[in-house]
């Protein structure tokens, strides 16, 4: 083999080796991309998933919290007094069915529906209220008043009738006290319009958990002891 001829096949296989260099470039190029490719969209799965993970926690604890979205422009008094007026609304609801399914007494079960009715339109108002102002407020009881929901609702009988009349008693004392601190010290005029038309309804229904049966007996049981006690004394 001449020289002309050994450099002819020299440049031949330079040629070959820079077009094999040229494709193992090329297919390592091209399983990087696919390498990125897929990790963006195992990123991406992984981060549709927490979102929707996220959402679905925001939406499972709305029911029972509410979105506070709107609260920032009202006073702390005001923000307390429309987010206790809804759960405590929801929670009368809830145990005025009980009562008027499960209550003995005629008085219980008849005291049990008038608070479904009344809490009702009252919980319709103040949620109207709230979405004119951007609030979303719970629509489902939280944990705790859930339990006195559940702890109640075990009960039948006359043992049922005489914790429903001692609760409704005890609600209603509290509810009276609250509206009426809200109608007159609130600082959001469309708050305390709400309150004021609202609390001649609860003090009528004060005045009828203080008439049922039971804590009828439970006054008068008290009043004879304090009767007998001052009797009593020297």
């Amino acid at each position: 083999m001449n020289n002309q001829q050994l450099i002819k096949s020299a440049h031949i296989w330079l040629l070959a080796a820079i077009v094999a260099c040229g494709l193992v470039f090329i297919v390592v190029k091209a399983n990087d991309r696919i390498d990125d490719q897929n990790s963006n969209s195992n990123a991406n799965r992984t981060q549709n998933r927490n979102s929707n993970r996220a959402s679905n926690r925001n939406s499972e604890n709305t029911g029972a919290s509410g979105e506070q979205t709107g609260m920032a422009n009202l006073a702390s008094q005001d923000r307390n007094f429309m987010m206790d007026a809804a759960m405590g609304g929801l929670e009368e609801v809830e145990l005025g069915r009980v009562a008027a399914q499960k209550g003995t007494s005629d008085a219980v079960k008849q005291f049990g529906q008038r608070m479904v009715d009344d809490h009702s339109k009252a919980n319709s108002e103040l949620m109207s209220l709230a979405s004119s102002k951007g609030i979303t407020l719970p629509t489902a009881l939280d944990e705790k008043h859930q339990k006195e929901v559940t702890k109640l609702s075990a009960m039948s009988g006359a043992e049922f009738d005489r914790a429903y009349s001692k609760m409704m008693l005890s609600d209603h004392n509290k509810d009276v006290s609250e509206f009426e601190k809200q109608s007159t010290k609130g600082t959001d005029p469309d708050l305390k319009a709400f309150a004021g038309k609202t609390l001649p309804t609860l003090q009528e229904h004060l005045q009828l958990a203080k008439a049922l049966p039971d804590n009828q007996r439970s006054s008068s049981s008290n009043s004879n002891r304090n009767s007998n006690s001052n009797s009593n004394r020297p």
